[in-house]
């Protein structure tokens, strides 16, 4: 079989698509795919009693956001073993707290009840994605699994959740908030020092 013979073989089958089409169904795609890689994930795993988890969360959302306006619409309610050991709503405005978002105060609450810095084995139900500061702090409790309720999309024209996230990609002087290193000399002496500690505190 000759060249010629080959591509004539190759776009035998192909179907001519109008443009217009052709474009609608990549936007189609595209739209699809940036609805969020989460949806995309394998089916949930969630249960009944994660679900009840969870309308506690969103209705500490409301309770913090709409009633009593303590701060956003945020909530959260983390579990560990069957047991609730945190059930809290954002308190920034209460406690002009920028820090005071509702996974937060779940973890602090719940770290306090069981008198340790971690949460391994805990599952934190959040009415919303978290945000880059609460899912570190989710990350460093050790919290073995997040369900969040709504995602950054959906409310993106009130707070800056998707907007911090592309901030942090970028290159520490181009940031909203510029970050440059000073003294690291002197840092580095202290982490010497404190690799030194037998005892020295680890979590």
């Amino acid at each position: 079989m000759n060249a010629k013979d080959s591509l004539d073989r190759l776009f035998a089958g192909a179907q001519m698509v109008l443009r217009r089409d052709f474009l609608a169904t990549g936007v189609a795609l595209f739209a699809a795919a940036s609805a969020g890689e989460a949806l995309a994930a394998a089916p949930s795993t969630a249960t009944d009693q994660d679900r009840e988890h969870m309308r506690q969360a969103i209705e500490l959302m409301r309770k913090a956001g709409v009633i009593e306006k303590t701060g956003g619409p945020f909530g959260c309610v983390i579990v560990r073993d069957g047991e609730v050991l945190a059930a809290t709503g954002n308190s920034v405005l209460k406690d002009n707290d920028p820090s005071a978002h509702a996974e937060v105060n779940a973890i602090r609450a719940a770290c306090k009840k069981v008198n340790a810095p971690n949460l391994r084995g805990a599952t934190m139900y959040t009415s919303c994605e978290p945000c880059p500061m609460c899912y570190s702090t989710a990350y460093w409790a050790r919290v073995s699994k997040i369900y969040y309720a709504a995602a950054w999309t959906d409310y993106s024209d009130l707070f800056d959740d998707s907007n911090i996230s592309m901030d942090m990609k970028k290159p520490y002087a181009e940031r909203a908030v510029p970050v440059e290193p000073l003294m690291r000399n002197e840092a580095q002496k202290v982490w010497l020092e404190f690799r030194k500690m037998p005892d020295g505190a680890k979590y």
